[in-house]
């Protein structure tokens, strides 16, 4: 299983590229009250067939050629359901797909959010044509980062560059430390 929740959705997030999507998803949500984190990761990517989407669960089932297994989407729903959360996949082929995974937020067996702002970081640099919507609440507190936004605020220059992507990481842990810290 990977150790953090940053990871899945690293993982997750680059199966959405590498099918095609040009505007990825991703929404981090916490109660507290209801100690729940919800994980979200929508794109428009060519989504799957009724077939594909009944044994995206299983380990040993994958669409890659460069590999026999596909544990991504495995380990995050059993990461999600070993602390009492659920996970639930969508996906319409030719529109994209929608993972969801909700977790136990006090849980014991809830593993670490990890650095998510690197983990949104490492999926822009290399991805720079490519769209990304981050959002991520606490209770009421909220933040987005729109690299539609952002690519509009420079101009040109690329999404790619170290400043921008120094800029991004920055923003988005200045957003998290304020609204409430990591989770």
């Amino acid at each position: 299983m990977m150790p953090e929740i940053s990871l899945n959705i690293l993982d997750v997030a680059q199966n959405s590229i590498t099918v095609g999507s040009l505007l990825t998803e991703i929404s981090i949500s916490a109660d507290r009250k209801a100690d729940t984190l919800e994980v979200v990761i929508k794109d428009n990517g060519r989504g799957m067939t009724p077939e594909q989407l009944e044994k995206v669960t299983d380990p040993f089932f994958t669409t890659r050629t460069t590999r026999r297994v596909g544990v991504g989407v495995p380990f995050l729903k059993m990461a999600a359901e070993l602390t009492g959360g659920s996970f639930h996949i969508e996906s319409t082929l030719g529109v994209g797909t929608k993972v969801s995974a909700t977790f136990g937020l006090s849980h014991i067996d809830r593993m670490p959010m990890g650095d998510i702002a690197a983990t949104i970081t490492a999926l822009v640099g290399p991805n720079p044509d490519i769209d990304f919507l981050f959002s991520y609440s606490i209770n009421e507190n909220s933040f987005v980062m729109d690299t539609r936004e952002i690519r509009k605020e420079l101009d040109g220059v690329s999404l790619a560059e170290p400043e921008v992507l120094q800029f991004i990481t920055g923003f988005i842990n200045e957003n998290i430390d304020e609204i409430g810290g990591v989770l």
